[in-house]
C-alpha cells in the first residue's frame, strides 16, 4: 500500500477559507440558508466552514445539521456486515430554505443522490447545493456535480482518496491510497 499527500493542512486552511468566501459570495448573510453536513465525514468540513464564517467572517449565527443517509443508499442491501447508522441533527424545517449539502469526497454521486431523497423528510428545500472538499472528477456513476469544490482529483477506482481532519485523525491532510 503507498499514500501519497495531496493536500496538506496548510493547503486544506487555504481551501477552507476560498470556499467560505465563495459561500459568502452567494448567501451574503445565510438568513435563508442551511448547512447540512454529511455523515459522518461531511460533518468536520460543514463545522469547520461554519465557524469560518461566524468567527473569521463574521456572518450572523449560521444553522447547521447533520444528516445519516444510510438507509436511503442505493445499496445498503448488499453489504454482508451490518450497518451502523450516524446520528441525524436536523432541529429544523428546511420549507423554502436554500440547502447546502457538504461532504468531504464526491466520488460515484450515490451518496448526493441518497441525500437528496433523505432531506425531504424535513421539508421541500427552494434550492440545494453541493460543496465538497474533493471531486474525484471521473469517477462519477450518476449526473451529479459540485457547486463548490476544493479541489479536483483525478483518481482510478482502484484507488481511494482519503481526507484527514484534525478533530478526528490528529492533523488535517488529503491523501490518495493505493493498494
Amino acid at each position: 500500500m503507498t499514500q501519497k499527500v495531496l493536500l496538506t493542512s496548510k493547503e486544506v486552511n487555504i481551501i477552507l477559507h476560498r470556499l467560505a468566501c465563495q459561500l459568502i459570495e452567494n448567501h451574503l448573510d445565510f438568513s435563508d440558508t442551511i448547512l447540512v453536513g454529511i455523515q459522518p465525514r461531511g460533518t468536520y468540513l460543514a463545522e469547520r466552514l461554519k465557524t469560518l464564517l461566524e468567527k473569521e467572517y463574521h456572518t450572523p449565527e449560521i444553522q447547521l445539521g447533520y444528516l445519516d443517509i444510510t438507509f436511503f443508499r442505493d445499496d445498503f442491501r448488499r453489504t454482508d456486515k451490518p450497518l451502523e447508522a450516524n446520528k441525524t441533527k436536523i432541529n429544523f424545517i428546511v420549507e423554502n430554505k436554500k440547502v447546502i449539502f457538504i461532504d468531504d469526497v464526491l466520488y460515484s454521486g450515490r451518496s448526493i443522490r441518497a441525500a437528496l431523497t433523505a432531506i425531504q423528510s424535513f421539508g421541500r428545500p427552494s434550492e440545494i447545493e453541493l460543496l465538497v472538499l474533493i471531486d474525484r472528477r471521473f469517477s462519477r456513476n450518476l449526473p451529479i456535480q459540485p457547486d463548490y469544490r476544493g479541489r479536483q482529483v483525478d483518481a482510478i477506482n482502484e484507488e481511494r482518496v482519503k481526507v484527514n481532519w484534525e478533530e478526528n485523525d490528529g492533523e488535517d491532510s488529503v491523501c490518495l491510497i493505493t493498494n
